[in-house]
């Protein structure tokens, strides 16, 4: 459960979210190229870029002096899991839902 919450956590600031977002659309960019329109330092870029490792939602591997980052699907696989335990919960209270409803109708 941990692990999940720092996935949460890391996914909680709109840079870091965007970041993802980003890296989820474009593959994998060097660390200049996710700094440009978001209107803040390299160093602030470098902060966030560390906690979404720390989460385990990016890697990061050097080529030269360059750095690059792209996404972890191991990392992402944490919230879908979840998101779907989540949704076989809803979907059976609502079946319980329905039957309760069409047994209340019933002559």
């Amino acid at each position: 459960m941990t692990k999940l919450l720092d996935t949460f956590s890391a996914l909680s600031d709109p840079v870091r979210f965007g970041i993802v977002e980003q890296l989820m659309a474009d593959g994998e960019r060097p660390a200049g190229h996710l700094v440009e329109g978001r209107g803040i330092s390299g160093a602030a870029i470098s902060r966030h870029l560390k906690i979404l490792r720390e989460a385990g939602l990016v890697t990061q591997r050097s080529v030269g002096a360059q750095r690059l980052y792209s996404i972890r699907p191991d990392g992402l696989r944490l919230i879908a899991d979840w998101t779907i335990s989540k949704r076989d919960f809803w979907e059976g209270s609502l079946d319980r839902l329905e039957a309760a409803i069409l047994d209340e109708e019933a002559p």
